[in-house]
């Protein structure tokens, strides 16, 4: 198992996006469509496989027999948890995992650059790069529990900030921005297990710097660059 962001191994948040892989984990692909979300909120089946950690049902963004993405549930308690397989009926082996308040991870391209986005909503890229003094957008996940915190499975409908925000630190080229150049931590309306990170970037950020996430003692890995020019 690892975090659907960047392939991490343990340990994961509650509202993180993991993926898990196997075999004979379902009869075959299914992911999310209209007719499968219901009251705004994730299944917990899908193609007749369940995923239960520690005896909780997972909402569900994929399955196949080789792979299944899920959200650990966001009022999970924090700790050591079990999580298995169920597959119509038939219960695969318990993998222990621990829980902590926040994972951070960020969402990377196949050329090592965190994605994230313009004011308008087009992509940071190589070819399209942020400006220093521009506000961005950084993707995320596992940047734990929110004010409010969202239902487990609950597709988030507003904002909602992260309750660990006063422990956010984003590091770019590994000097820790100053705190009041983010301006939101929280929820990407309209997603599932995503977060989002607003920040305005320092009036000299480098030439495409490394970048990482942490809270608290947890950290997004190293490497990672920010398109800058």
């Amino acid at each position: 198992m690892v975090d659907g962001g960047d392939y991490a191994p343990a340990p994961f948040a509650p509202n993180s996006i993991v993926s898990l892989f196997g075999s004979g984990l379902a009869r075959s692909s299914q992911g999310l469509t209209a007719d499968v979300i219901f009251n705004n909120t994730l299944p917990v089946e899908l193609n007749s496989t369940r995923v239960y950690v520690s005896d909780y049902q997972a909402p569900l963004l994929y399955v196949s027999n080789a792979q299944i993405n899920f959200l650990v549930p966001g009022n999970q308690v924090l700790g050591d948890v079990k999580i298995r397989v169920v597959r119509e009926g038939l219960t695969g082996p318990e993998v222990t995992v621990t829980l902590v308040d926040a994972a951070p991870a960020l969402f990377e391209t196949a050329a090592g650059y965190a994605i994230a986005a313009h004011p308008d909503g087009s992509a940071i890229t190589p070819g399209s790069p942020a400006q220093a003094g521009e506000i961005i957008v950084v993707y995320a996940c596992g940047l734990g529990r929110t004010q409010p915190n969202t239902a487990p499975g609950a597709i988030p409908r507003s904002a909602a900030v992260i309750q660990r925000l006063s422990d956010l630190k984003v590091y770019l080229g590994g000097t820790a921005i100053d705190p009041a150049r983010i301006q939101y931590a929280g929820l990407t309306p309209g997603s599932a297990g995503l977060y989002q990170i607003n920040l305005v970037l320092p009036d000299n950020p480098g030439t495409d710097p490394e970048i990482r996430v942490a809270i608290a003692d947890q950290s997004s890995p190293a490497g990672l660059k920010l398109a800058v020019q």
